[in-house]
């Protein structure tokens, strides 16, 4: 049977808290080892037939994929979180800021208590940019 994916579908609350599950494990994670994540990190108390109807969606949406091993079943992520922040990122810029960037740097740090050492270190990374 042929995948389907529809990667241009933005991701649920859920769908990213379960992601984020997986990316915070950093490695393949097992149904059950999710499950009790999304338990007590995340207090979302869902019972495994739901966690698979999501890991499904997520898988039709490009982002993961599930296999087994033995009687267990696992969860690889097939997109990097940096991939999917930054491209919240652009479409957050683009939706609220009309694309500009200075201006979405702007109401961060307006909005935000930004330290002396991370302002010296967001001023490295642009001049490395600019470089």
């Amino acid at each position: 049977m042929e995948e389907i994916y529809d990667e241009d579908r933005p991701l649920s609350t859920c769908e990213a808290i379960i992601m984020k599950a997986i990316w915070d494990k950093g490695e393949d994670i097992s149904i059950p080892e999710l499950s009790e994540t999304l338990r007590t990190r995340y207090g979302k108390d869902y019972k495994r037939t739901t966690i698979v109807t999501f890991i499904l969606n997520l898988t039709a949406k490009g982002f993961a994929r599930q296999y087994r091993v033995g009687r267990y079943a696992y969860v690889h992520a097939t997109k990097s979180e940096e991939e999917y922040m930054q491209k919240l990122l652009r479409e957050q810029m683009d939706f609220w800021f009309h694309g500009d960037a200075a201006k979405m740097v702007t109401a961060l740090c307006s909005c935000e208590k930004i330290s002396k050492e991370e302002i010296r270190a967001i001023r490295r990374i642009l001049d490395d940019l600019g470089d």
